[in-house]
């Protein structure tokens, strides 16, 4: 009886310190890098449920914008579109801004120079490739709206 004890206390100590733990830790992307945007999608609905969104495919010209996040959290914003009599891809804005990113919540803050309302948002995907950042307008209670923008990583 003593060695069926023996060989049941044996194999449930097996059982309890031989699994394998099949949890592999999720990959952290790094939100540092430069970005170009690929598309937007506006989103608005009223307090009575009717809504829309908008779905804004970027040109090419638009494509060669730039979202650049450094490791100091600070950044540079530069918008490329058609302009001019002639219209040609031109740089029609550059904003610096500074950032703060929390990787755990994927909240993400943008104050731009020069301004006192700091833009909120949210990293909704982040991989090697891809990045989905959503910022919600909060100015009227009655009306939902966001803008998510999907870019690129450009790589150097």
């Amino acid at each position: 009886m003593k060695k069926l004890a023996l060989i049941f206390a044996g194999l449930s100590l097996l059982a309890f310190t031989g699994c394998k733990d099949d949890e592999t830790p999720e990959q952290v992307f790094p939100l540092v890098g430069k970005w170009s945007p690929t598309k937007e999608v506006k989103t608005q609905v009223s307090a009575t449920g009717a809504g829309f969104s908008d779905e804004i495919v970027y040109t090419d010209c638009q494509k060669e914008s730039r979202w650049v996040f450094n490791e100091n959290s600070t950044g540079q914003r530069t918008n490329r579109d058609l302009a001019g009599s002639t219209p040609t891809c031109s740089t029609i804005s550059q904003r610096n801004f500074s950032y703060v990113y929390n990787p755990s919540e994927k909240n993400l803050e943008i104050k731009y120079q020069g301004t006192v309302v700091v833009e909120k948002g949210k990293v909704i995907l982040l991989d090697d490739k891809t990045m989905n950042l959503k910022f919600e307008d909060t100015t009227d209670p009655t009306v939902y709206k966001s803008t998510t923008y999907t870019f690129k990583r450009v790589t150097q």
